[in-house]
């Protein structure tokens, strides 16, 4: 007999932004605002292409938690 298990993942990617800024605080602000990324999608800026680039692999880290049976602990996700 097989049973439907949920199990709790995470996928992270860990890359660089390179932003042209006139210092720190504003080179995290540009980050936060203007860049990200969507799965199915791709990295992305809202900022001017000479202001903003990327290097970030393109398969994630994955990391597994915890593995339960019991679907009510890890609902899907309503949207």
């Amino acid at each position: 007999m097989t049973h439907e298990y949920a199990v709790k993942t995470r996928f992270s990617f860990t890359g660089t932004f390179y932003i042209t800024a006139r210092n720190k605080d504003e080179a995290k602000e540009l980050a936060e605002k203007h860049c990200g990324l969507t799965l199915g999608r791709s990295i992305h800026s809202t900022l001017p292409i000479e202001d903003a680039d990327w290097d970030f692999p393109i398969h994630p880290d994955m990391t597994i938690g915890r593995i339960c049976i019991n679907r009510e602990q890890y609902p899907k996700l309503s949207v």
